[in-house]
């Protein structure tokens, strides 16, 4: 069970652009926010990880009944060497960006075949 302050491992599970979700191995989850992740301007949160990512991430806040975190990745070195799963630079943003286009289309499909 993760301590405040404690430095964890875990894994990135997805990414947005206000900071990226991660899992760790006993069942809790956290937020790495944005304003968590440097004292510089981000441009993007896909700049400092990839999804799929192993990494480390400091504790600053654990509500242990839902097992979520409040992680911080600040004034450490997070990398974890060789972690970076091939091909997943991206993660979910192609679904992201196309799934609007998908989702007219699909309904354009539906309309003809009602009509």
């Amino acid at each position: 069970m993760p301590k405040k302050n404690d430095i964890i491992e875990c894994t990135v599970s997805g990414i947005e652009d206000y900071g990226f979700f991660v899992k760790t191995e006993d069942g809790y989850s956290g937020l790495v926010h944005i304003s968590e992740m440097s004292e510089n301007f981000i441009r993007s949160v896909y700049d400092y990880v990839s999804l799929g990512e192993k990494i480390k991430a400091e504790v600053i806040d654990i509500d242990d009944k839902n097992k979520k975190l409040k992680l911080s990745i600040k004034n450490i070195e997070y990398r974890i060497c060789g972690s970076v799963p091939e091909n997943s630079e991206k993660g979910f943003q192609i679904l992201k960006e196309n799934l609007p286009t998908w989702i007219k289309e699909a309904e354009e499909e539906i309309k003809k075949a009602t009509n």
